[in-house]
């Protein structure tokens, strides 16, 4: 994986073993080779793996560790806020916090939920161009309930290959914030956030392709081209080659650029 900024732009760093890697923008229009080792650990306990459950866990953990549980991805089934879940004291730190509801223009417009100190971080590991604030609750489980209302008439989904081609909907953030709000439940309305302020984002990016096609670091060992992008998680190689590194959190990788 690789954590972003957006000062001026979005810049990106490789994370290597939890700990901030190279800047990769400086990487941009020069070689980079990805090497994978052959070898995997659990990004949660550390074990040796022959493959990888979720984004990087060994089975155990996938079944059994708290940033594994299903209301990661379901949030309306989070029980942080009774005190319950996989590991509590890890549940009352992520869950039972303030979240926020938001609309993000990856390609169409999608509705999200992420904790408030992912802020702008989620929006960018998902590719938006832009984004805005919804509402505003203070636990996850009832982010999640506002977001199932508003699942009924926005996708919670990226179309990945149009948002990396960069196939933009024109939406108007603010109008379409206007309008779900006034789907959102009547005990949830007082969390809603009417004034809040349209962001955008600017990917290092040399030239959108007009296609593209995705590499698999599994079957090919080595992957080697001229870097021309970054967004998301996602790098271009060559301008149409493009390779998800969230797919391969656990794995150990040579990186050289040159």
């Amino acid at each position: 994986m690789m954590n972003v900024t957006a000062n001026g732009g979005v810049h990106y760093n490789l994370n290597l073993n939890k700990e901030m890697g190279p800047e990769m923008n400086q990487c941009i229009n020069k070689t980079l080779t990805l090497k994978w080792t052959g070898k995997i650990n659990c990004t949660n306990c550390g074990r040796d793996l022959k493959k990888t459950f979720g984004q990087g866990f060994c089975y155990d953990c996938f079944t059994k560790a708290a940033q594994a549980a299903p209301c990661i991805i379901r949030p309306e089934l989070c029980e942080a806020h009774l005190g319950k879940g996989r590991d509590v004291e890890w549940e009352e730190k992520h869950h039972n916090q303030p979240h926020f509801i938001y609309l993000a223009q990856t390609s169409g417009v999608k509705v999200g939920v992420t904790r408030s100190t992912n802020i702008p971080s989620r929006w960018i590991d998902q590719g938006a161009w832009r984004a805005i604030k919804i509402a505003e609750v203070p636990y996850r489980k009832l982010a999640g309930d506002v977001e199932i209302e508003l699942k009924q008439y926005l996708s919670d989904r990226t179309d990945w290959r149009k948002m990396l081609r960069d196939e933009r909907g024109e939406e108007d953030l603010k109008e379409t914030r206007d309008s779900m709000i006034s789907f959102f439940p009547e005990d949830l309305k007082q969390y809603a956030i009417a004034d809040s302020e349209v962001h955008e984002f600017l990917y290092p990016v040399s030239q959108y392709p007009e296609k593209v096609k995705s590499i698999n670091l599994d079957n090919e060992k080595t992957i080697e081209g001229t870097l021309t992008g970054i967004r998301g998680q996602y790098l271009y190689f060559d301008h149409e080659n493009v390779i998800n590194l969230r797919k391969y959190s656990g794995y150990e990788v040579e990186f050289e650029c040159e």
